[in-house]
């Protein structure tokens, strides 16, 4: 068994972050676009006007009436993203909380994590995804936006969510992996409709 004392979320397997933090899929909860607007300053503030950065709140949880894992996922877009300005940025989301949890060496995206507190497992949870602004929305704006626009979309999407919920437990990369289907075809609708 590993000391959970001397160890972060960056260092643990797939296997034991299934356990110490498994899914758990709960009814929406109106707090979490406070919750949203709150980080959103704190993330303003740490980086401290040194980029111009635009800030959405994306995933289910930016979903009103959707159920979801009551984790706060939140778009961060930088105007460019090169290794220089990926160092700072880790380093001022590092002073508010935030652990690298993957794409970290990708140059045009990472996540990082907060609140994977192995001493209060219960501690609220957020996922910052990074990326360099486009010409066009992120695919998560286009997904999200579908979602509060399309009752039967979020209806489909929320037990396809119940049920990976229950087959992967404790195994968030398989949850994650089996809802992509979905949510690509999702998005590419979304996007042929604004092209339309």
């Amino acid at each position: 068994m590993f000391k959970r004392m001397e160890q972060k979320i960056d260092d643990l397997t797939v296997e034991q972050i299934g356990q110490i933090f498994p899914i758990e899929i709960v009814s929406y909860n109106k707090e979490w676009e406070t919750l949203f607007i709150t980080e959103k300053e704190l993330i303003i503030n740490a980086l401290n006007n040194l980029f111009q950065v635009n800030i959405e709140h994306i995933g289910s949880t930016s979903v009103q009436g959707l159920s979801a894992k009551p984790i706060i996922d939140i778009l961060i877009e930088f105007p460019i993203l090169t290794c220089e300005t990926k160092i700072t940025i880790l380093s001022k989301m590092s002073e508010i909380g935030y652990e690298n949890m993957s794409n970290a060496e990708q140059e045009k995206r990472m996540t990082l994590g907060k609140g994977y507190d192995l001493q209060d497992t219960e501690k609220q949870k957020f996922h910052a995804h990074i990326r360099e602004k486009s010409t066009d929305f992120q695919d998560e704006i286009y997904f999200r936006n579908h979602l509060r626009e399309n009752s039967d979309a979020k209806k489909k999407y929320e037990a396809l969510k119940n049920d990976l919920g229950n087959k992967h437990k404790n195994n968030r990369e398989d949850y994650t992996n089996a809802k992509t289907n979905f949510i690509t075809a999702v998005t590419e609708t979304a996007k042929n409709q604004k092209n339309e």
